[in-house]
């Protein structure tokens, strides 16, 4: 791997892990769902004049961008706001066994006993975060989060199922569709929205920019680029370091502190996604 390639795979881990920490203290202060409202009507806005307009998919689209987008986003932010981000960003790495289930389920993808294997261990280790004594019991952070990784391993499978379509076409048409739905769910479950627009820090329209400009236009754009240099072996274990990135910033910037639960819980999450992402040397490789 070229050293410019080597840094944007360090660089795509960091962009996606630096939005958990700047979003924590932003939704602390302003309705999630609104939140990501805004930020996907910002990714549209930017994207969807450069694509074109997949007339034939539209109607798979809108339906991946309410389950991938409005209620994965929905339930994972509200999560984001019961819990440090530092739990949330570790919990959320159940997004990589649940798509891997979906996809030996519905895609009829090649089971191998090392994916058994990684899914029992992450799964075992937010067992161990669940455990974690800050928590008092109150688990509902917990499982909004892992209800937003569920939904987001649906709308890959959904995405898959769908063919071939180029990578910025769906990710600015389903920002297209996500945005009137993140408007709709926040007039249904949040109150005084012009309210809080009108009164928003520059904290949260910075949060927003990063969020719609930062995290996923330059994010995937980066991110798309390895895909089509390299196999999807060679680039997925740079995710890996996406919740350490994000932890290390939750520590320094928002002043978390990491427990020996949350740390041991949290090598678990990651070896086990590790177990599912990384082929070995000597098998057989397989596009995820």
């Amino acid at each position: 791997m070229k050293p410019l390639d080597f840094l944007i795979g360090l660089s795509v881990p960091l962009i996606w892990g630096m939005g958990f920490t700047l979003a924590k203290p932003a939704i602390a202060e302003f309705p999630p769902i609104l939140l990501m409202a805004l930020r996907f009507a910002v990714t549209a806005l930017a994207l969807v004049w450069f694509v074109p307009i997949p007339v034939r998919q539209l109607k798979q689209i809108f339906f991946i961008a309410l389950i991938s987008a409005a209620v994965q986003y929905g339930l994972t932010f509200y999560g984001l706001r019961m819990l440090d981000a530092s739990t949330a960003v570790l919990v959320v790495q159940l997004e990589v066994p649940f798509a891997t289930l979906l996809a030996i389920l519905f895609l009829k993808e090649r089971f191998a006993p090392r994916k058994a294997i990684g899914m029992l261990v992450a799964f075992a280790g937010v067992v161990m975060i669940a455990g974690e004594p800050r928590l008092d019991g109150n688990h509902t952070g917990i499982f909004l989060v892992i209800g937003g990784a569920f939904t987001w391993a649906i709308g890959q499978v959904m995405i898959r199922q769908l063919g071939a379509i180029g990578g910025f076409t769906m990710i600015a048409w389903v920002a297209v569709f996500a945005t009137p739905q993140l408007f709709v769910a926040s007039f249904l479950f949040e109150d005084n929205q012009v309210q809080f627009i009108q009164e928003a820090g520059w904290q949260v329209w910075a949060t927003v920019l990063y969020l719609g400009l930062v995290m996923t236009a330059l994010g995937y754009a980066l991110w798309y680029r390895l895909l089509g240099l390299y196999p999807v072996n060679r680039v997925a274990p740079f995710l890996l370091l996406l919740p350490v990135f994000s932890i290390l910033a939750n520590v320094t910037l928002l002043g978390e502190r990491l427990t020996p639960w949350l740390i041991a819980g949290g090598l678990a999450v990651i070896a086990g996604v590790g177990i599912i992402l990384i082929e070995w040397r000597g098998a057989k490789r397989v596009a995820e």
